[in-house]
């Protein structure tokens, strides 16, 4: 539980960065191509090949690929039209998409979630009610693509995880993760990347040194190491907690013209359709045991 609240303290900050200093400014292709590398350079050192099956290491890989890769070209897009504090609140659904990809793993279906879900896609537009654009909902359904990257690798990386030895230590495998979202990061740069909009200044410099190394490389090893720690509710719990911690570092230190009471009640609506959805899981581990 320790490592997925200090992650969630650490990550808390990476929201603002990205928006206050990079989106718009740093080719957001660059940006994850940069902040993935770091974070390989972090692991490779610690590599044990031998550890793992060819199979173990392609799943991870592809993990890697899906958590890292894919989704953080999915996020950074998404602060091209939104703001700090949308992005953070429509990440809200990500413990909705664990719950629906837990479902198809074993083979269940619960249309309670999809109630769930629309009454929180309700709550996104309250938010934006007087100002709902194309943009806005493009940026919307961009964030989403980003929350079930993050969820089926938070997902898939539980299940893989049963199948490794005992007594494994995972810092000599997670090289594997992030080679997986270079495979991705890096072809999406030369193919899609604009290199006319690398960083120009120290601080945009600093700020990619930083998520690369420390939000990416420590912050996603131990993130999916204090997953298996603690149970599949405990951890779409955690998933929710980045959202205030979030909120409260963007709206303290940079104080964005934000509408605070559409903000108020259209994040009660989403934590409404959370809420139902936490009570209905909760029963279903009672009438379980």
């Amino acid at each position: 539980m320790f490592y997925l609240v200090a992650i969630t303290v650490l990550w808390a900050f990476s929201f603002s960065l990205i928006g206050e200093y990079l989106a718009g400014e740093v080719d957001s292709y660059f940006s994850v191509l940069t902040r993935v590398s770091l974070a390989s350079f972090v692991f490779l050192p610690f590599l044990k090949p031998r550890l793992l099956t060819t199979q173990q290491k392609l799943v991870l890989s592809a993990l890697g690929a899906m958590q890292l890769g894919v989704m953080y070209i999915f996020f950074y897009h998404s602060f091209l039209y939104l703001t700090v504090p949308e992005v953070l609140l429509f990440t809200i659904f990500t413990p909705l998409y664990v719950a629906i990809l837990n479902d198809a793993l074993f083979k269940r279906f619960t249309p309670l979630h999809i109630l769930c879900a629309l009454i929180a896609t309700a709550g996104a537009a309250i938010i934006r009610f007087q100002g709902v654009s194309e943009n806005f909902w493009v940026g919307f359904f961009i964030v989403q693509g980003a929350n079930l990257c993050f969820a089926l690798g938070q997902v898939g990386y539980r299940k893989l995880a049963s199948t490794f030895p005992p007594n494994l230590s995972y810092r000599h495998i997670f090289a594997w993760f992030y080679i997986g979202a270079l495979s991705i990061a890096l072809p999406a740069f030369f193919l899609l990347g604009n290199p006319q909009q690398l960083p120009q200044t120290n601080i945009q410099w600093g700020v990619l040194m930083w998520l690369g190394i420390v939000a990416s490389g420590l912050g996603y090893y131990f993130w999916n190491l204090g997953a298996l720690k603690v149970s599949a509710g405990t951890l779409a719990i955690m998933n929710n907690a980045l959202i205030p911690a979030g909120l409260v570092v963007n709206l303290l230190l940079w104080q964005k013209d934000t509408h605070y009471g559409r903000l108020l009640l259209g994040g009660l609506v989403i934590g409404l359709a959370l809420w139902i959805s936490q009570r209905y899981s909760a029963k279903q581990v009672s009438s379980l045991n």
